[in-house]
């Protein structure tokens, strides 16, 4: 298959940028990339795309995420995470039950949120957490994020070393259905805050990225490392769960071949598959009835050929429509972390 999906369950360790590299490596080919960072501490889904599909991307990062953590308070960070250097350990004995409850609450809906400053975001052109590292101070503004839920699970109670001996600090796992571009080190943060305790995450891991589940992983944990073929979703097994699709006819697949209107109700943007489900064109509404291309990857060729043909060749390139250079490491909205 020279274009499709890849579903990775990811170990933690590896940047999303690893994932990506080492999937180039097996599935020989340069153009991979993926739908949102997860940071090398967190596991869980990591939506991969190869070939033509690296030109979905965009249409599948904004949508909402699924997470579970594990919130440690009594104790800040440098990163807000376990990664970082401990910067406050005060200790959780004050810990409430019933006031981290009411701070959930605060926190669900539509908020402000100060991203985490050891993230991907640019800064004048540089990465935040790059700025971090060399020494410098970063403030990086609100931004609006959408929170749908935060559930709370039985706190646990810990002793761990501290400075001036052993300290009490609190594990509260917790599960997060957020929209992308949220933070959840940041929530465990603002949440710490709010209790005045201090708070950092300690475990995360993405469990759902839109109607997509890390059960359906074709690449689990550490066999991400293995040298056999790897197991791939087509692209029109993946676009038709987040976009609506519609079959058309051998005569709209020759319209579509060059890009041209169609006389067609769409409502907003949708895949066009052929008869056998091969992803041919993206296109979306113009004017009452007429739909008009937004992406196609049926080439087009003579009207007859293409007619017959592109079932079987539906992922080729149109020299009208080529994509960008993919950009592994670019942050996308798509990001939480």
């Amino acid at each position: 298959m020279s274009s499709g999906f890849v579903l990775v369950d990811k170990p933690g360790g590896p940047t999303s940028h690893d994932v990506v590299a080492r999937l180039r490596r097996r599935l020989a080919t340069r153009r991979v990339g993926h739908a949102g960072t997860l940071d090398p501490m967190a596991t869980g889904l990591l939506v991969c795309a190869f070939g033509q599909a690296t030109r979905l991307l965009s249409y599948l990062t904004a949508h909402d995420k699924t997470y579970e953590a594990m919130i440690r308070f009594g104790m800040m960070t440098s990163t807000d995470d376990a990664a970082g250097e401990v910067t406050t350990a005060g200790g959780a004995d004050d810990f409430d039950p019933q006031a981290l409850a009411s701070a959930a609450r605060r926190w669900t809906g539509e908020v402000d949120q100060i991203p985490a400053t050891v993230s991907a975001i640019k800064v004048d052109g540089k990465r935040a957490h790059a700025r971090v590292r060399a020494g410098e101070t970063v403030e990086l503004a609100p931004r609006r994020v959408r929170i749908d839920r935060i559930d709370l699970g039985e706190p646990v109670e810990q002793v761990v070393p501290g400075q001036g001996g052993d300290l009490n600090v609190v594990d509260v796992p917790v599960t997060v259905t957020c929209s992308a571009g949220t933070y959840i080190r940041a929530l465990a943060r603002d949440l710490g805050a709010d209790l005045g305790l201090g708070a950092h995450l300690t475990a995360l891991r993405r469990t759902a990225s839109g109607p997509l589940n890390v059960a359906e992983a074709d690449v689990v944990g550490e066999d991400l490392f293995d040298d056999g073929p790897v197991s791939t979703h087509t692209v029109a097994s993946i676009i038709s769960r987040f976009l609506p699709t519609r079959q058309i006819s051998a005569d709209e697949i020759v319209h579509v071949s060059h890009g041209r209107p169609l006389a067609l109700e769409v409502t907003g943007t949708t895949a066009l598959v052929d008869e056998a489900g091969s992803l041919l064109a993206l296109y979306r509404p113009s004017a009452p009835g007429i739909a008009t291309a937004e992406r196609v990857f049926a080439a087009a060729t003579s009207s007859k050929e293409q007619a017959r043909s592109v079932g079987s060749t539906g992922d080729a390139d149109d020299a009208s429509h080529r994509p960008p250079i993919v950009d592994p490491e670019a942050e996308s909205e798509g990001t939480a972390r």
